[in-house]
């Protein structure tokens, strides 16, 4: 492992995915490319509300008194659904203090002392069990038709640069497509395609105009360039990161992450998509929205360390 730079913004987000239909007035997703019987078992599930057990442990080695921002708690639109108290730990005796910032997360901040410090946070989260909506009929907005909070949501940002040759590649690309839904749905699969996933390959300074010429990244490089390539088509995007486990697919046979998916503005209301896996999921929670994955880091330090332990669980749970 190697030294972080102070400043430096700390974010995991690795794993993730989107698609919903009615069958029997219930809500179930399209799933495009699962096999039958997997899209049998997630229809079941779709029956009752679950239980999910989410949370995460970070252990970091500091070469002295440190700041530390954190975003480590459920989002606030999921309060309701909180069966438990969603509360930071800290290993050392320090003092914890909550604000919300300026994308309406829940955060903390803290001083913690040199050494070994662990921050930990285990929340258990009632879930509809439905997967996440499709609209396939929502509409775009004009620009000037679209309200005040989403216009931040068209702009450049630090990992999505739409005031770059983006823009011309995404009208080339798009442009003749129509607008909507099924254009947010024809960027996702394209991003899908053009990406290779590599977590190898991940670096903390990668743009959505680098993954583009790449080819390769993780779960936040799939969303920045497709958050680029909405927002340069006129349909607000914004960054999404939270607690995404294996509940209706195949388990995975790596190692638990956060998961990162983006956001939409179509038809009067925000709708979730997901570009690398490109299908719907079940137990999605939110912990944090902003532009792009440097406003809604897990941790951001103020001071030199190494980041000795990482674990993230999301496992279905007994009610």
């Amino acid at each position: 492992m190697t030294a972080a730079h102070p400043h430096e913004v700390k974010c995991s987000t690795n794993n993730c995915v989107a698609g919903r239909t009615r069958i029997s007035g219930r809500i179930v997703r399209h799933f495009r490319s699962w096999r039958p019987g997997f899209l049998l078992k997630a229809v079941e599930r779709c029956a009752k509300s679950m239980m999910i057990r989410a949370g995460f442990e970070a252990g970091f080695e500091f070469s002295g008194p440190t700041a530390v921002l954190l975003s480590p708690y459920v989002h606030p639109s999921r309060a309701a659904s909180l069966r438990g108290p969603d509360l930071l730990s800290v290993n050392r005796p320090v003092a914890i203090s909550d604000y919300t910032d300026v994308y309406g997360n829940r955060c903390a901040r803290t001083i913690v002392p040199a050494g070994y410090v662990v921050f930990r946070n285990d929340a258990l989260v009632e879930d509809d069990g439905l997967p996440d909506i499709q609209a396939s009929n929502a509409l775009q907005h004009q620009v000037h038709d679209l309200p005040n909070d989403a216009l931040l949501f068209l702009l450049a940002s630090r990992y999505c640069e739409v005031d770059s040759e983006m823009r011309d590649i995404a009208w080339s690309i798009f442009g003749q497509l129509p607008a909507g839904w099924p254009l947010v749905q024809a960027v996702c699969d394209y991003v899908h395609h053009h990406i290779a996933f590599d977590y190898l390959q991940a670096r903390a300074n990668r743009t959505a105009l680098d993954v583009f010429r790449e080819r390769t990244g993780v779960c936040r490089d799939y969303m920045h360039l497709a958050i680029t390539f909405c927002r340069s088509l006129n349909i607000p995007a914004r960054y999404c990161t939270g607690y995404l486990g294996d509940i209706g697919v195949p388990p995975s046979s790596a190692a638990m992450d956060f998961s990162a998916w983006f956001e939409v503005y179509l038809g009067g209301q925000w709708y979730a998509f997901d570009a690398r896996n490109n299908v719907p999921r079940i137990g999605r929670i939110l912990m944090a929205r902003g532009r792009d994955a440097a406003d809604v880091a897990l941790t951001t330090t103020f001071g030199v360390n190494l980041l000795r332990s990482f674990q993230v669980w999301t496992n279905e749970a007994s009610s």
